[in-house]
């Protein structure tokens, strides 16, 4: 039977049924502009994950690959952040996680073999699935106070931010006693700074004045400025970070899948004891359920696809798939991914479903054969997506009630923990320890859901984990 005002949901055939466009008030056009952004705002992983991964040694000196990592960063991205659209209906897409890479490489690794600490990422993978299909992390999820959730979006906002502003060189690390400066020796005096602050200035100005896909344009820009420079201009190397816009000698480069399904499950806790080898589980389980859930609630809340409690549609689905993308990098060797927090730059230009991800997976599959291209777009056109993106979810911290107490000191927490330890996990254990630490001051205790306590007691032994390491004897 078909019912009056159905035209927009009858047009759209398939893609309306599937992914429900008009219901979330979207069109074709919009999530692929916010695909296509999100990609591009995020495809620097594949070239920063190789680095990272193949930078360091296993237990016998063996070292990964470059190139067949980089075919699997992307192929490892395409498949999750497509199983994630089409299973949880999100814009947000997924790859290896930076944190959860450093993890693996350098706490894994030098106690076991490759494929063995690809094993173990699987297996976090499979724990995290299983917290969310009987429901624990779901619960989790739902009993965090909703200021506390409106301060993780604000949080991450800032968070991507500094991101951003670090990826382009605008911030540098201080010297003379100052933990940050202002580009490099506390003035932007490059040719690469140049580029971030007019492709910057360039976004403000088309997205205030809305002009369809401004992020996108600004990118796209970007990238031409950046290579007009680097080809003038004498920029020296390393200038620009990990990826130099240059335009490539050649298209297309066959992809090295010889990474792929060399795996060994539960051989780490052999070669490293088993001790060992479950705190790097512990440590990949916490940083991967906490990260993700995390960006989840902040840019679904962005994207204000959130009820009035505070609760996404379809978590289930959307905790399942990230749970099998993460055992999904162990299974690629790519290491576990994660839900990115660049997703919310094509929340910025409009996705709202998973018809995004489509795009934005498309892309990955589409940079196994093109991975010359994929080095081409600098962190200076890209990054400032970022800022004007965390500038937007910003402005969710009016929805904080900073007249109680007990709510806005916990949430003042995590929202600078964020982006001052560099961490999204660090400032959600912040938050939610202090809240429950106030609640248990003041006698109410019993006002905090039960899975908060429990949180709370993780966090607390995740951020004493370093002593609880020696008492055991395996410092």
């Amino acid at each position: 039977m078909v019912h009056a005002g159905t035209g927009p949901r009858r047009a759209g055939g398939p893609l309306e049924r599937l992914f429900d466009l008009s219901g979330r008030g979207t069109t074709l056009a919009r999530e692929a502009r916010g695909g296509v952004t999100t990609f591009f705002a995020m495809a620097y992983i594949i070239l920063l994950n190789p680095i990272i991964l193949g930078g360091a040694q296993d237990v016998t000196g063996a070292r990964l690959s470059i190139p067949q990592l980089t075919t699997m960063t992307a192929l490892s991205a395409a498949i999750a952040t497509i199983v994630m659209g089409l299973v949880g209906n999100a814009p947000l897409a997924l790859a290896a996680g930076l944190g959860i890479n450093a993890v693996v490489a350098y706490q894994a690794a030098p106690q076991m073999t490759w494929p063995q600490a690809m094993g173990l990422v699987v297996l976090e993978g499979l724990v995290i699935v299983l917290l969310a299909v009987t429901g624990v992390r779901e619960r989790i999820m739902n009993a965090i106070p909703l200021s506390l959730k409106h301060a993780i979006a604000v949080g991450i906002g800032a968070f991507i931010a500094l991101i951003g502003l670090v990826d382009a060189g605008f911030v540098t690390a201080g010297t003379g006693g100052t933990p940050l400066a202002l580009g490099a020796a506390g003035s932007l005096n490059t040719w690469p700074s140049l580029v971030f602050a007019v492709v910057l200035l360039l976004m403000i100005v088309l997205y205030t004045r809305g002009v369809p896909g401004a992020i996108l344009i600004g990118i796209v820009v970007g990238t031409a400025l950046a290579i007009v420079i680097e080809t003038h201009a004498r920029i020296p190397e390393g200038g620009w970070g990990v990826v130099t816009p240059r335009m490539p000698k050649e298209l297309v480069a066959a992809p090295d899948f010889g990474l792929l399904l060399q795996v060994d499950l539960f051989g780490g806790f052999v070669r490293a004891g088993f001790l060992s080898a479950l705190v790097v589980l512990f440590t990949l389980v916490l940083s991967g359920f906490f990260d993700a859930m995390g960006t989840i609630l902040g840019i679904s809340d962005e994207a204000g696809l959130v009820d009035e409690r505070g609760r996404v549609p379809r978590l289930g689905r959307i905790l399942a798939a990230d749970g099998l993308s993460a055992a999904l990098g162990g299974l690629t060797s790519s290491s576990a991914n994660t839900v990115y927090v660049e997703s919310a730059a094509g929340v910025g230009e409009g996705a709202r479903t998973g018809l995004a991800n489509m795009f934005t997976g498309a892309l990955f599959l589409g940079t196994l054969l093109l991975t010359p291209l994929a080095a081409v777009v600098p962190a200076q056109a890209a990054s400032p997506a970022l800022v004007l993106v965390g500038a937007l979810m910003m402005t969710q911290v009016s929805k904080i009630d900073w007249s109680d107490l007990e709510l806005a000191v916990p949430a003042f927490l995590t929202i600078v923990m964020m982006p001052f330890t560099y961490s999204i996990t660090t400032g959600i254990g912040a938050g939610l320890i202090v809240y429950t630490l106030i609640k248990a001051g003041r006698g109410r205790w019993r006002e905090v859901h039960y899975p908060l306590w429990i949180a709370a007691a993780v966090f607390a032994a995740y951020f004493a984990l370093h002593p609880i390491k020696l008492l055991l004897g395996i410092g």
